[in-house]
């Protein structure tokens, strides 16, 4: 039952993931980027990882996923990159890139045998177990993370915040809307000084 259930997780995966980048609407993309995130947490609980799986789908299926379609909903289907020249170094790049990855893929898959099982002993993916290490053997590693990710986020708060509003006194105020006042006062004569020669030509 586990193997069908690998196959099955296994190819969804693979599908969603060529679905994600061979589609054309950002939308249907998202889509199959969600249903490539559930394949692979149903592959992390078959290495009894449930921390791991449960995590991907509330943060990467859930939170992320989130933003993502917010991000695409406000700039829109057509907010996509228009055609540009493709300079001969990316060409070659991305087929340095893909031939390093097809040779990965062929090698792992040759050196794959389902004859010799993978044998799980203890309780490693729970999120008791990782709980107890994150507070034990990696407790420096997980504050220093932690004090990271929290620089992180306050340096976004502080750069996309900007220049802060200067507050204006009463009289500021009310000598901006006395010159807006004026500036309207002047075009509405203008516009009628316009169209009374408008019409004296029009008459001539």
């Amino acid at each position: 039952m586990d193997l069908v259930v690998f196959f099955l997780a296994a190819l969804a995966a693979i599908a969603t993931a060529v679905a994600v980048v061979a589609q054309k609407n950002p939308f249907v993309s998202a889509l199959a980027l969600l249903g490539n995130l559930v394949a692979l947490a149903v592959l992390m609980l078959l290495l009894e990882a449930q921390f791991v799986a449960v995590a991907q789908i509330i943060v990467y299926a859930g939170a992320v996923m989130v933003m993502f379609l917010f991000v695409i909903a406000y700039v829109g289907p057509r907010g996509e990159v228009g055609p540009g020249e493709r300079k001969p170094w990316q060409i070659w790049l991305a087929i340095l890139a893909a031939a390093l990855i097809a040779i990965e893929v062929v090698a792992v898959v040759y050196g794959a045998t389902f004859s010799d099982w993978a044998e799980i002993s203890g309780d490693y993916g729970s999120p008791a177990a990782i709980g107890k290490s994150l507070v034990t053997n990696y407790l420096l590693a997980f504050e220093i993370v932690s004090v990271v990710l929290f620089m992180g986020a306050v340096a976004g708060v502080i750069f996309g915040s900007g220049g802060r509003p200067l507050r204006l006194s009463n009289d500021e105020v009310l000598a901006k809307e006395a010159a807006s006042a004026e500036q309207r006062r002047r075009e509405d004569s203008r516009a009628v000084l316009d169209a009374a020669r408008d019409s004296m030509g029009g008459d001539r």
